[in-house]
Order: structure tokens, then sequence, then C-alpha cells
């Protein structure tokens, strides 16, 4: 039997499903923090207690700073995110990038937008 080359239809489609979950969740999580650090959703005492806001000034900024980061990784998650699901559209999802082999299965599930095998990623690495 041939080495197979590709993910069936079928297998793309459970993928993509577990990518749209995952994008879902992503996206609402990212949208939240855009809320928080907007203070769209601030009930607090910013604009009308200068003696509070001198005393939190130091740490509202770094708790921003932190949240400015992970909304930065949330960003790059969602970009590869939908580049996974642009690769099974082509029909190119779950291949590895190196190699040219199939990325297994079980990677693909609990790192859906993979474009290396381990084998590849640690190589990479060396």
């Amino acid at each position: 039997m041939a080495e197979k080359t590709r993910y069936s239809d079928e297998e793309l489609e459970e993928f993509r499903g577990i990518i749209n979950d995952k994008l879902k969740l992503a996206r609402r999580d990212y949208n939240q923090m855009m809320k928080t650090l907007m203070n769209a959703d601030g009930n607090d005492v910013d604009d009308t207690s200068p003696t509070y806001k001198v005393l939190a000034e130091g740490s509202a900024t770094q708790t921003k700073e932190e949240l400015i980061q992970q909304a930065e990784r949330l960003q790059k998650f969602i970009k590869g995110l939908e580049g996974a699901l642009v690769r099974i559209e082509n029909k190119t999802y779950g291949i590895d990038r190196i190699t040219g082999e199939l990325i297994p299965k079980e990677r693909l599930r609990i790192v859906p937008h993979a474009t290396l095998s381990v084998a590849s990623k640690n190589a990479r690495k060396k």
C-alpha cells in the first residue's frame, strides 16, 4: 500500500471543526481583551479619583502591558488558525512544510495550526 500523502476529505472536515471551535473561543477572548484595553466596559474611577489614579497607575500600566502581550499572542494564534483553514480548502492541511510528510493526527488535534511535525520542529531548533 502506498504511503498516504494527504488527509481525506472526512479527516479534513474533522480538523475544520476543531479549528473553528478554537477560532471561536480565541476571537471571543481577543475581543474581550480589546474591550478591556479600550476601557469599553469600564465602571472604574479612572476619571473621577485623582488620588486613587496616582496610586494605581503603576499597577494598571503593568496589567495593560500584559494584556497587550496576551492580545498579540492571541492575534498570532488566530492568524495561524485562519491559515490552517486555507490549507484545508487547498487540501494541503497537515502536510509538514519541510519534509512533505503527514503530520500525525494526534499533534494536529492538539496544535491544529501546526505546519511542522515535532521531528521537523526539533530539527529546526538545532
